[in-house]
């Protein structure tokens, strides 16, 4: 099995001048999820090299034990620190892709036609895609046969009032939420920062970084699935 796990170059929160970028645990957990269910794993950003961390992500209050074991991960670290450019790697390679959350996707990746484009050859090609917490947010300009890809499907995404817990409503260029649901998605969602990823079809989505893991379940699940049948 080959995924491809995508992370944004990114690294401004909109106008405020504060750091952003991916959030460690929507790494850390899929990453080590792969790569113990033995899956060779490529990892792609807008500009390759190193990805900008949100600093809110690694709080000491914010560790998570993916979090903790990549820190004791030199291998994990340096791929981390080498990722390739998005524009050269394609969905022929790949079963799936898993991208990455954060606020950052909002900015490069949700318009980024490089992704758009990466995404739709996935996922036009029969493969599955999953995507956790914020980067759902990245689908507004995919399409489908004609509609948005999310139009009539089961997703979720991280929610307007976790957004405003975080107190970003106002930052952001969009609500995940919302704009899932104007493109005519049926958006489901669990209790702010519970666990919870929804499988409709090839689409696999999860709501926050605690949804991190199951999301990554899922999607090598369906992979093992696929293969089985």
């Amino acid at each position: 099995m080959k995924i491809l796990m995508v992370l944004t170059s990114h690294g401004v929160l909109g106008s405020t001048g504060l750091k952003t970028g991916f959030w460690l645990e929507e790494f850390a957990a899929p990453y080590f999820v792969f790569r113990d269910a033995g899956v060779q794993l490529t990892l792609a950003s807008p500009n390759g090299g190193q990805p900008p961390l949100d600093p809110k992500s690694d709080l000491p209050e914010s560790q998570t034990p993916a979090q903790i074991r990549f820190k004791k991960d030199p291998t994990a670290q340096k791929e981390l620190s080498q990722t390739v450019k998005l524009a050269d790697v394609k969905s022929k390679d790949y079963d799936t892709v898993f991208y990455v959350g954060g606020h950052g996707p909002m900015w490069d990746l949700a318009e980024s036609r490089v992704s758009i484009a990466l995404l739709e050859s996935f996922y036009n090609s029969g493969k599955p895609i999953a995507l956790v917490c914020h980067s759902p947010g990245v689908l507004r300009h995919v399409t489908y046969q004609g509609s948005p890809l999310v139009k009539g499907k089961h997703v979720t995404g991280f929610t307007n009032g976790e957004e405003e817990e975080m107190k970003l409503t106002h930052v952001v260029p969009f609500l995940v939420e919302d704009e899932l649901m104007r493109l005519g998605a049926i958006f489901e969602k669990k209790a702010d920062w519970q666990p919870f990823s929804v499988v409709d079809g090839r689409l696999i989505t999860g709501q926050n970084p605690a949804s991190s893991t199951v999301a990554a379940q899922n999607l090598v699940n369906l992979l093992a699935a696929e293969k089985a049948a």
